[in-house]
């Protein structure tokens, strides 16, 4: 993490630290504290180096305080960011800054001078802080300590091999103020920019998901619809995408909300079965993030495409092999879409109402993205509240379209006694219960028109397939895209030219591939 977190500076700092020192020259003392203040979740900073009323982050980290960093005509932060941006995680434990003490030095007085400890002893376990992969590791003598130990004595001597309880508070050290410094980096653009689109982001309308709720019924018994109705249902939510879509690449603000969106909802940061998270916060993980949030509009706007098309052709078609052929691939592709919108409401309920209630399963991938499920049973897992009971519903993998139609239909009764309910749910999770409630609409609706087949995996598989493969040559090419100029932080996409940059990297990354 430490290491992300390093790498992550110094990329910033080569892109933008012009800049940064023109900014930061530039504004008042409230604008640096409100910067400060911005990196925090309680808007909570140190107003001197002693101050206890954070605790033991005072020990920590002494110098990031309001009074050294945000004095008037300062340049105390573009001291500290200089030097954790260009030395070596190595060079940083041996020594700061102007003559102050290195990481090493500053926690060993901390711990002589004020009591600073680990809560874990780490018996017989070292650290080493030299150069490499190695940097931070720490290891345990099992047997034969003092033969162990005499073979590191030149490492131990030069205090390169350290007891782990102390090397656990360097390495927090570290991490604290990396954290706090990449924060920041992102926190003076955004607060000094005159240059930033500030166009207001256009909302998605709720029309399409109302229109499709009402569409739900239980009752076998209602009319029919015809396939002229299919066809304008399919019409409909295809350019509603394609106007999404549009909105993503003329409009950085869209763009740029989107992909925040996308970049801190990865399945990665869902704890797995023994607690563990995967470092998925650093920056190395945007350039993936903006490739899918691109992927994932432009896949949803080729789904209905080929559903109208294959309407289209059904509707000419009399011929009754051809409309067992048409019919089979419409209700694959509409199978298709269902699990693609299920999973994005899974992985927006994952870091909203339903946080804490998924886990990620530990080396078991969906489509290239860590899989995440359900801890228990919904019913038991909501408890008393009947929205997160149906919405955790239908993120069961068991819970099929057909089965889907019940609890949106649950779900839509409670939303109209209790508005204010769904006024609580979070921007990703209503647009996400919308585009499944349009295809759990469309697909019981076109069950009740035509007798349609059930998925196959051997008959109808053109999209299905094609999708397939599409998504292995795209996981293949995700690791090559590198749009630290244009994307790297995530609103940097906001100045001009560099969403539209960002778009044609992505663009050409894949015709490198493919020549």
């Amino acid at each position: 993490m430490v290491v992300d977190l390093q790498h992550d500076l110094a990329r910033k700092y080569r892109t933008h630290g012009h800049r940064l020192r023109e900014l930061w020259r530039g504004m008042s003392p409230a604008q640096r504290g409100k910067a400060m203040r911005a990196g925090t979740p309680d808007g909570v900073v140190l107003k001197h180096s002693r101050d206890p009323a954070m605790g033991n982050v005072c020990k920590f980290m002494p110098e990031w305080n309001l009074k050294d960093v945000t004095a008037a005509e300062s340049d105390f932060l573009l001291h500290l960011l200089e030097h954790r941006a260009t030395k070596s995680l190595e060079e940083q434990y041996i020594a700061g800054f102007d003559g102050r003490p290195g990481d090493y030095e500053l926690i060993v007085e901390m711990m002589r001078t004020r009591n600073l400890r680990h809560v874990d002893s780490f018996p017989n376990c070292y650290t080493f802080f030299m150069g490499g992969d190695n940097y931070g590791r720490s290891f345990r003598v099992l047997k034969d300590k003092e033969d162990v130990l005499a073979g590191f004595k030149p490492a131990i001597q030069a205090r390169l091999c350290i007891p782990q309880n102390i090397g656990e508070l360097v390495l927090l050290r570290q991490t604290y103020l990396l954290q706090s410094l990449n924060l920041i980096v992102e926190d003076i653009l955004e607060e000094a920019s005159t240059t930033r689109c500030e166009n207001k982001r256009p909302k998605r309308s709720p029309e399409a998901a109302t229109a499709a709720f009402s569409k739900l019924s239980l009752k076998t018994s209602i009319s029919k619809p015809d396939l002229p109705s299919l066809l304008d249902m399919a019409l409909d939510q295809k350019a509603s995408l394609d106007d999404t879509l549009a909105l993503v690449c003329t409009e950085p603000v869209v763009l740029a909300h989107l992909l925040n969106n996308w970049f801190f909802s990865r399945p990665e940061l869902v704890a797995d079965e023994k607690g563990r998270i995967l470092p998925a916060l650093t920056d190395r993980f945007i350039s993936g993030a903006f490739f899918d949030t691109i992927h994932n509009a432009v896949k949803a706007v080729a789904v209905w495409n080929y559903l109208c098309r294959l309407l289209e052709l059904l509707d000419n078609s009399t011929e009754k092999f051809q409309r067992e052929t048409i019919l089979q691939e419409v209700s694959n592709v509409c199978s298709l879409e269902y699990g693609r919108v299920q999973a994005i409401l899974k992985r927006q309920m994952s870091i909203a109402s339903g946080s804490r209630l998924f886990k990620r399963v530990s080396n078991a991938y969906d489509n290239g993205n860590a899989r995440i499920i359900l801890k228990g049973k919904p019913e038991v897992l909501a408890g008393d509240d009947q929205q997160l009971h149906y919405m955790l519903r239908l993120c069961q993998a068991e819970v099929t379209a057909p089965k889907a139609v019940e609890w949106l239909k649950k779900l839509d009764e409670l939303h109209r006694r209790h508005p204010s309910m769904r006024d609580a749910l979070y921007e990703g999770e209503i647009d996400a219960l919308g585009d499944l409630a349009i295809i759990v609409a469309f697909i019981q609706s076109l069950s009740m028109a035509i007798p349609m087949p059930a998925f196959s995996r051997r008959k109808g598989q053109r999209l299905v397939a094609g999708a397939a493969e599409l998504e292995v040559e795209l996981n293949q090419i995700k690791p090559e895209l590198d749009l630290s100029d244009f994307a790297i932080p995530i609103d940097n996409l906001l100045e001009p030219g560099m969403a539209e940059g960002a778009l044609k990297a992505a663009s050409s990354t894949r015709s490198r591939q493919k020549s």
